[in-house]
């Protein structure tokens, strides 16, 4: 497996992100190699509450910049990784290397099997939840609360939608994959330019861009996808799953409007939760709205204490 890394001075005064860098190294996939992931680890090491912050498509760890300091100053302990492909993780050089069942696997063994973290509150949102809910449904005892944003986790036995099955088309014909435009144009406010030049910072070119580029052709859009059975098992588990879980879904976002319905309607851990909209935030409400979110994420756990 050809491996890239982005290089460390492309991640030198990002406008918020401060964080110090860590990393652990998991197998590769292919019986040989391993590759490198990154991950934000801040606040408290010993703290009772761990906030797993998970990115999707085609942002990075930057994207939780503003939601990390009121969760530590809260007393919780956040770790946000960077997905492979993405952020300061390696990019296998390859699209065929890039499956469903890989990122699923390279975040199980980088956050359980390395950094063996438990009693785990998972934040997911887009690609994020669709790892993470995999996550959920595969270790639950790992699990203590579930956050559902702007996500989901589609078996291909449904219609994804006008709006998601456009953004496919762009980003598999687009010659130059405009990776700080695509989330700005996901955003209601106006991000600056340094921060658009942030979320590009990962991708000195196209070449880093291959997990990016790949990603939304792995979401599951037929009922033979690759994916599909081991989606439809996690939605068994769901079905089952009575721990805290909540839907924080914005109210402007075409991709995954309404999809807060399907979790409500099937989890029991959504019973007597409060479920907040998060008014005015587009598809990236982390970065549209992200300290509303936080706050909103610290009253869940605060409300649900552990048992």
């Amino acid at each position: 497996m050809k491996v890239l890394r982005t290089p460390d001075e492309r991640f030198v005064g990002l406008p918020g992100y401060d964080f110090g860098p860590n990393y652990v190294d998991i197998p590769s996939g292919d019986g040989e190699g391993s590759l490198r992931v990154h991950y934000i680890d801040e606040g408290p090491s010993d703290a009772v509450e761990v906030i797993l912050c998970l990115h999707g498509e085609p942002s990075w760890s930057f994207l939780y910049r503003k939601m990390i300091p009121p969760l530590t100053a809260a007393g919780f302990r956040v770790v946000a990784p960077d997905l492979i492909g993405f952020g300061r993780s390696d990019k296998p050089a390859d699209r065929t290397d890039y499956t469903y069942a890989r990122h699923v696997e390279w975040m199980r063994a980088a956050l359980f099997d390395q950094l063996g973290l438990s009693g785990v509150t998972v934040v997911g949102q887009d690609w994020g939840g669709l790892v993470g809910l995999r996550l959920v449904a595969e270790n639950p005892d790992r699990i203590r609360r579930v956050v559902a944003a702007n996500t989901g986790l589609p078996t291909g036995d449904t219609d994804m939608g006008d709006a998601f099955m456009a953004w496919q088309k762009f980003s598999q014909e687009v010659p130059e994959l405009p990776v700080g435009r695509i989330v700005a144009g996901g955003c209601t406010s106006s991000p600056s330019e340094e921060v658009i030049a942030a979320y590009d910072a990962p991708f000195p070119d196209e070449t880093y861009k291959e997990g990016a580029r790949q990603f939304p052709v792995l979401v599951p859009t037929r009922p033979d996808d690759p994916a599909g059975d081991a989606n439809r098992a996690a939605w068994e588990v769901l079905r089952r799953f009575d721990k805290p879980f909540l839907c924080a879904f914005s109210d402007a976002d075409p991709i995954t409007g309404g999809a807060d319905a399907l979790f409500l309607a099937a989890v029991p851990g959504t019973r007597d939760q409060q479920h907040p909209t998060i008014a005015g935030a587009g598809h990236f409400l982390q970065e549209d709205s992200g300290e509303v979110l936080a706050s909103a994420l610290i009253d869940f756990v605060r409300k649900n204490p552990p048992v």
